[in-house]
């Protein structure tokens, strides 16, 4: 069995518990609105801002004989340039012009964004492809999905959606490249570190979606009735 096989396996309860949180579960169902979409989207600015940083760590501290993965990271940094201004112009375009950038994350983004540092500073610098797999596999499983559930109800321009959108698409690249790298770790231990790295992340990154404001009753009908 591969090792993103196992990966997979492994992590597949950790990936239904974020799935089953109650403002994901709501969204499937088309339960939405204004405020929690944009508590999202903030959230998601204050974690995917700190993407090309970590990945900048990670790459300083390739361990010896792990020199190969100098390149695939390269090309992540590349392509994850400027994503978190994506993420502002969403938030704009949802009409809020608050000073996102300079605003706190929540504490769950917070001690999520805190683990991916300590693990590349204090562990192995691998594991953070733990976290490379819940975000990317998660964007992939429900981006473009949310996107339609929440823009139809909440008459949204496109123009608010250039996150979720962009990385679905994008992520369906990335996970299949995410794949074939995997599968070129044959460490036991680089392996048992990414799949506790990836479970860890699973909890966080859940732990940000509960913390997310859930749609009230009254705000939900005024969706499906616009």
């Amino acid at each position: 069995m591969s090792f993103y096989t196992q990966l997979l396996a492994q992590t597949e309860l950790d990936r239904m518990s974020l799935l089953s949180t109650p403002i994901i579960q709501g969204c499937l169902r088309g339960e939405v609105s204004l405020p929690s979409y944009i508590a999202f989207l903030r959230e998601a600015y204050h974690h995917v801002r700190h993407t090309v940083p970590l990945m900048q760590a990670f790459r300083a501290r390739i361990p010896a004989g792990r020199e190969w993965l100098a390149p695939a990271l390269d090309e992540y940094i590349e392509e994850e340039q400027g994503h978190d201004e994506w993420i502002l112009d969403d938030i704009r375009a949802c009409g809020d012009t608050s000073d996102v950038r300079n605003s706190r994350p929540g504490i769950a983004t917070e001690v999520m964004v805190a683990y991916a540092y300590d693990t590349i500073a204090r562990g192995n610098p691998l594991a953070f492809f733990g976290m490379v797999h819940v975000l990317e596999g998660t964007s992939v499983s429900l981006a473009l999905l949310a996107a339609d559930q929440i823009q139809k109800p909440l008459a949204l321009p496109d123009a608010a959606f250039s996150y979720l959108r962009s990385h679905g698409t994008l992520d369906q690249e990335h996970v299949q490249h995410f794949q074939l790298l995997m599968d070129r770790i044959t460490d036991p231990k680089d392996q048992a570190d990414i799949v506790h790295a990836a479970r860890v992340f699973f909890r966080l990154y859940g732990d940000v979606f509960r913390g997310l404001p859930l749609p009230q009753a009254s705000a939900v009908a005024e969706g499906v009735a616009a």
